[in-house]
């Protein structure tokens, strides 16, 4: 399965910006999509993921009542909507998919997206 990010870009604290992200060329039966994110210095992180029924949403504490993860009308597209953005959140976003069972693990993740870049000016 490939990942295509996109989205992201350069916002205010307290602003809002949207990152997407589109998996194509397989099937994510048994799969959750998420997101994690990389700051410079730091190691990749959890920031949230959906199962793919879309009933099951999970957020890191960093992020839990200012991100939102949705499923995009389209088939195999997840949303993440960020509102009320800080500067800590500026880092690299990363699409993932993986077995629902291996979430917020970064090393078990079976597919990557490319990454996409998120900053917030203070």
């Amino acid at each position: 399965v490939q990942l295509q990010a996109s989205g992201g870009g350069l916002m205010e604290a307290g602003g809002s910006l949207r990152v997407s992200c589109v998996a194509s060329g397989g099937t994510l039966n048994r799969h959750a999509m998420g997101w994690f994110r990389q700051a410079p210095g730091k190691e990749r992180e959890f920031v949230s993921c959906i199962s793919w029924s879309g009933d099951m949403k999970f957020y890191s504490d960093a992020v839990k009542g200012r991100f939102t993860i949705s499923k995009g009308n389209a088939d195999m597209t997840i949303h993440l909507q960020m509102n009320s953005l800080k500067p800590e959140d500026t880092a690299v976003y990363y699409c993932a998919a993986g077995y629902t069972e291996n979430w917020p693990w970064p090393g078990k993740m079976n597919s990557w997206g490319q990454g996409t870049l998120v900053t917030v000016s203070s």
